[in-house]
């Protein structure tokens, strides 16, 4: 049984290093070699894409990097899944797009709207998910078929 100086030297000694600890921990993710965004391969195109991502409200359906509605596939990984020409002739069609009965609307983007959305897919996609990109959604193994 620990006196009660014993008990507060104990929990203070613990509290201080559980707080070096974090501190430690905190300056070494900061640091630029343990980087995980891709930050610095964000570009004017990127930026587009994303702008184009959020007025059509497509989080409302699908996911990316685990945030978002789950009726429609998690789009992380969706070039290295289905290729670049797939995803813009998705984006650019004219009709309604509707597989397996869950209907994503005709948005009849640009060349150049769809070519942005698929540069901020492939930034996306480079981004170091630490094994997120191995634990697929079963929206997005249907998206394989």
């Amino acid at each position: 049984m620990l006196s009660k100086s014993q008990a507060r030297a104990f929990f203070l000694g613990g509290t201080l290093v559980t707080f070096l600890v974090f501190i430690g921990l905190t300056v070494y993710s900061f640091m630029p070699k343990n980087d995980q965004t891709n930050y610095g391969k964000i570009d004017a195109q990127v930026v587009k894409g994303k702008e184009i991502w959020e007025s059509n409200n497509c989080m409302g359906c699908h996911t990316i990097l685990g945030e978002g509605a789950y009726y429609a596939p998690e789009l992380t990984k969706v070039i290295d899944r289905r290729g670049e020409v797939y995803v813009k002739a998705v984006l650019m069609s004219k009709e309604p797009w509707a597989p397996r009965g869950r209907k994503m609307v005709a948005y009849n983007m640009s060349e150049a709207d769809a070519d942005a959305v698929v540069a901020y897919f492939k930034w996306i996609g480079k981004i170091d998910l630490n094994g997120f990109d191995r634990i697929v959604s079963p929206l997005a193994k249907d998206d394989n078929k």
